[in-house]
């Protein structure tokens, strides 16, 4: 049986939650404009795995029409009872680039108690490429939480904003080599002399992994 809108569009009203899955998976078979209008229906569904799964979509199909899909997803992230969805939001939000969320982002960092939500903030926070951003990470960076920190970390590289390197600077000796490794990623976004020595000394790490990543951004 051929996918069409009106197929998909069907399933979406189907009384079994998997049915309605099934068809936000199917989103992906249809035009992009089409996709864009049933994803939206999908977010705003009953059940949670679908709302999560159609708003992961919108990551992408976002793009036909941010003025739409930002106040959606703002709603996903602000109000949605369950921390998986309000994290596929965030993370919409940042592949999006929708910076003029960011303060709602900010508030909701603060506001949470799901280390899952601000853990896809953070994240978020790098690909948002917003400036104000920087404040939130300095704070995300001492969190308790290690993903989260690790996260900062990365965020902290894909804004390049020189202050963060005294921060980024302090992880050198981390204990934890995955810590250290996100460390080399970002230390390879700056050129400034503090950062292409800690490079090299990260060259020398007692892991080989960090070794050969710090080896290959410090020749690059």
């Amino acid at each position: 049986m051929a996918i069409t809108p009106d197929s998909v569009r069907e399933l979406l009203h189907s009384e079994d939650y998997g049915d309605r899955l099934r068809a936000v998976n199917q989103l992906r078979e249809l035009d992009l404009a089409a996709a864009f209008d049933l994803a939206q229906l999908a977010a705003n569904d009953g059940n949670a795995r679908v709302r999560y799964a159609a708003i992961s979509q919108l990551a992408s199909l976002g793009q036909q029409d941010l003025a739409t899909v930002e106040p959606l997803l703002l709603r996903a992230l602000t109000n949605d009872p369950e921390p998986d969805v309000q994290a596929a939001a965030a993370d919409a939000i940042g592949g999006l680039q929708l910076r003029s969320a960011y303060a709602d982002l900010a508030a909701v960092y603060h506001s949470t108690g799901e280390w899952l939500v601000q853990f896809s903030i953070i994240a978020a926070l790098g690909e948002l490429g917003e400036p104000q951003a920087f404040a939130l990470l300095e704070e995300a960076v001492k969190s308790d939480n290690d993903l989260v920190v690790t996260a900062a970390i990365g965020a902290l590289g894909e804004l390049q904003d020189e202050r963060a390197i005294p921060l980024l600077l302090s992880f050198t000796n981390h204990p934890d080599w995955q810590v250290r490794h996100r460390l080399v990623q970002a230390l390879a976004q700056f050129s400034q002399t503090e950062a292409q020595t800690a490079l090299q000394s990260l060259a020398q790490d007692s892991s080989a992994i960090v070794a050969e990543a710090a080896a290959q951004h410090r020749n690059g």
